[in-house]
């Protein structure tokens, strides 16, 4: 009595862990969900998923939802995109406000949309509520050298179709500060971009800026219009400033010029004077030379160095005369 007692608790305990094992395995709570919803998914389904390392909660809850939606989805459909790394949940929430806002969009583009990286409901949900993209100031010079600074508001909505492959906000925001910097550039005068902001935004709309991207540009506002510097004054200061350092550096090589000509001169009369030193010493030998050879007698050299006597006096009493005859008119 006592041994079947015990082998009836054993095998009750057996079946308790493989029930648990099996309950574990066999998601049941989410089979009978399913059922209760309307979701015709087989137990061997389950199992399949659990075989396959795929989480039957992140598949069957979005099928419940999207049958609850109207939407004829499959558990391979849902399946196949969480085993390429989708968020499949995502995906149907999309699908279902698409729905809603009678935006056509079937699984497979939502999918795509999904594993190209951007966020499915969120370009579903800026379709029905456009999004406004705000860009930094930016700066445009006039014709007239003024630079001014404009920041535009960007209403954009976006384009189901051209979100795989399309290019984002930050493209939108390049193709506009172009289109501003253009504007601004062949303006004449800076007031008129002051007076008129809205020209600015009517010439940048009018580009179709949008084309190769996933949004579509409704509007585009100036938000803030402010003036900058004066950019053609500053540049002309600056070219006056390197104008005249240039005038400075050509002046400093005439100078140096200049100062090696002079060196160069006064070598030149050192070296004339050396020969008029040179040409005096041989002086006395050609008069020695004419006294030996007879073209040149005593008496003649004594009237020449007479000559020269009486010339050195009359040179020494030039030069003492001189200064009485300054100091004369004051006296």
């Amino acid at each position: 009595m006592l041994s079947g007692l015990i082998a009836f608790v054993i095998i009750a305990v057996i079946l308790i862990v493989l029930l648990m094992i099996l309950f574990s395995f066999v998601p049941v709570g989410l089979w009978i969900s399913a059922i209760a919803a309307g979701v015709k998914v087989g137990i061997g389904t389950l199992v399949g998923m659990r075989l396959r390392r795929v989480s039957p909660r992140r598949v069957i809850n979005p099928l419940i939802k999207a049958h609850k939606a109207g939407l004829a989805l499959t558990t391979n459909q849902l399946e196949s995109h969480y085993l390429a790394g989708g968020n499949v949940d995502r995906v149907v929430d999309a699908i279902i406000a698409a729905q809603r806002a009678e935006i056509n969009l079937v699984f497979e583009r939502g999918a795509a949309i999904d594993l190209a990286g951007r966020d499915v409901l969120e370009a579903v949900q800026m379709s029905v509520n456009p999004k406004v993209i705000e860009t930094p100031f930016i700066s445009g010079v006039a014709m007239n050298g003024i630079e001014v600074k404009a920041k535009a508001r960007i209403t954009v909505r976006a384009n189901i179709d051209r979100l795989v492959g399309g290019a984002g906000e930050d493209t939108i925001i390049a193709r506009v500060g172009e289109g501003i910097v253009s504007t601004i550039g062949s303006s004449q005068h800076h007031t008129k971009v002051l007076e008129n902001p809205d020209s600015i935004s009517q010439t940048v709309l009018s580009k179709g800026l949008d084309s190769g991207t996933a949004f579509e540009i409704l509007s585009i506002d100036i938000a803030d219009v402010d003036i900058g510097k004066n950019i053609g004054a500053d540049l002309q200061t600056e070219q006056a400033l390197a104008d005249k350092n240039i005038a400075q550096a050509k002046a400093e090589e005439r100078r140096a010029m200049a100062v090696a000509t002079e060196q160069e001169m006064k070598a030149r009369v050192q070296e004339m004077r050396s020969k008029v030193v040179e040409s005096e010493a041989e002086v006395p030998l050609a008069m020695a030379e004419a006294l030996k050879s007879g073209n040149l007698g005593v008496k003649d050299y004594y009237n020449l160095k007479n000559i020269e006597a009486d010339t050195g006096m009359r040179e020494a009493i030039n030069k003492s005369t001189k200064p009485q005859d300054s100091n004369s008119p004051n006296q």
